[in-house]
């Protein structure tokens, strides 16, 4: 009486359990220790990532596809990529040294200056909205043929200095990604899982720098009351999310 054989390599089908098995136990052994340099090696390998795209942005200097608004005053129009850089520090996490923090400064610009002449009535206001965007001016006042101060004009740099911050919570498996002025001046802040903080992640990321995308936001549902705000500039505001 013939025996019937079960088609496949015997060998390759032990390996495969034995690596599956060796993956539950390595899950189980897995300490605070591991996952604290797991993440490090994810944070570095960003940072090492961004700093090598941000070089070739730097030299290609394309259009950026977003409209900088401030109300009714002044709007910056799709910029060119200027300059950027990307920096980090490292920290002594329970006596292991891990990354702190990234950074990500990068400069978008345009050609000419604008002019924005306003009632002096209004110089006050479009000052502080102005400072608050961080853009750089030169203020005249304008007088009438009577020669009375009537109006005031602002000569603005066109220049928006985007800001990206990446700070990993070792204890909570998490990154926490504080993006200013990158499609608006606005804050948002993205929180990540550690698992979900991966190389599409970046790739996401430098899209909506450029415009080109916004599935980098569309990774992160909206954040609950109680998430942390950073640091605000006056008359700035923050957006919350976390994935």
């Amino acid at each position: 009486m013939a025996t019937d054989k079960k088609s496949g390599n015997l060998l390759d089908t032990l390996r495969a359990q034995s690596d599956a098995v060796r993956g539950q136990d390595k899950g189980v052994r897995s300490t605070p220790e591991d996952a604290l340099k797991e993440l490090d090696r994810k944070v570095w390998k960003a940072f090492k990532w961004l700093d090598e795209a941000i070089g070739h942005l730097a030299v290609i200097r394309p259009v950026v596809a977003h409209e900088y608004r401030i109300a009714d005053i002044l709007t910056i129009a799709s910029p060119q990529f200027d300059q950027g850089f990307v920096s980090y520090r490292r920290k002594a996490f329970a006596g292991y040294e891990a990354v702190e923090y990234i950074e990500l400064f990068y400069r978008l610009a345009l050609p000419k200056a604008i002019d924005v002449v306003v009632p002096v009535s209004a110089v006050g206001g479009v000052d502080d909205r102005l400072r608050a965007a961080q853009l750089k001016f030169q203020y005249r006042p304008v007088q009438d043929d009577d020669r009375v101060v009537r109006r005031g004009m602002f000569s603005v740099t066109p220049a928006v200095t985007g800001f990206v911050k990446f700070q990993p919570d070792y204890r909570r498996q998490a990154v926490e990604v504080t993006l200013r002025n990158v499609d608006r001046f606005e804050t948002v802040i993205v929180e990540f899982a550690a698992d979900k903080f991966v190389d599409s992640t970046l790739e996401d990321l430098v899209r909506f720098i450029l415009g080109e995308d916004n599935a980098f936001l569309r990774r992160a549902p909206l954040v609950g009351i109680g998430a942390r705000k950073p640091q605000l500039l006056p008359n700035e505001e923050v957006t919350s999310y976390r994935v």
